[in-house]
């Protein structure tokens, strides 16, 4: 019989744990020398781990089914990548709720009357903690964005409104690589009603 189909909460002994990086910036790395359970007597092996504090991301899609997606450049790829609006749960105890709000707030100038949380997952458990909040938001609105200034990489991205289905088609086409814009896509299709698919042009570029 397989194990069961769940994960589940597990903690392997750590002989030695050391901080190698601490910028005061967001994320952390320790190195910790870990040994399997029940056998004390084999040598340690070595895992970093990165210390992260997660992130919300938001997929705002209007009464017409069209997602607000943003480009964005990527310094650590390259690449400019279209996104959605998302951030870190960098204040203390925030619920991610209330950050994927704000989020919609700065990046966007959105507010939304109706969230759904679709999942959470985790990035890349191999060597990071950072675990990832999505949410589906309608009943979007304009707002007002207060004093927030765009900064950096944010200062120049662009936004626009995407109909549903191309977006989910680009997804599956390998068009888009965005592992964020990825997992809300196809975790909020089935709870999309199908919209007629349209061309690209179909969409306008505008700033929010």
């Amino acid at each position: 019989m397989p194990p069961e189909l769940a994960d589940t909460p597990e903690e392997w002994p750590v002989a030695e744990s050391r901080v190698v990086y601490d910028g005061g910036w967001v994320v952390r790395m320790h190195e910790d020398q870990v040994r399997r359970p029940g056998h004390p007597d084999e040598e340690p092996f070595t895992r970093l781990v990165v210390e992260h504090p997660g992130a919300a991301i938001v997929l705002p899609v209007d009464d017409q089914d069209r997602v607000l997606c943003l480009w964005q450049y990527r310094h650590a790829i390259g690449r400019r990548l279209v996104q959605l609006p998302a951030g870190l749960l960098d204040v203390p105890g925030e619920d991610p709720l209330e950050a994927a709000r704000r989020e919609l707030l700065e990046e966007a100038g959105l507010e939304a009357a109706e969230w759904t949380h679709l999942t959470s997952t985790y990035s890349s458990p191999g060597f990071t903690s950072e675990l990832s909040h999505y949410y589906l938001a309608r009943g979007i609105t304009t707002a007002d964005r207060g004093d927030f200034e765009p900064a950096h990489e944010e200062a120049e991205m662009e936004a626009a409104w995407v109909p549903f289905a191309e977006l989910h088609e680009a997804v599956l086409r390998g068009r888009l690589s965005d592992a964020h814009l990825a997992v809300a896509v196809l975790s909020a299709g089935s709870r999309l009603a199908p919209v007629p698919r349209r061309s690209g042009a179909d969409h306008r570029r505008s700033s929010t």
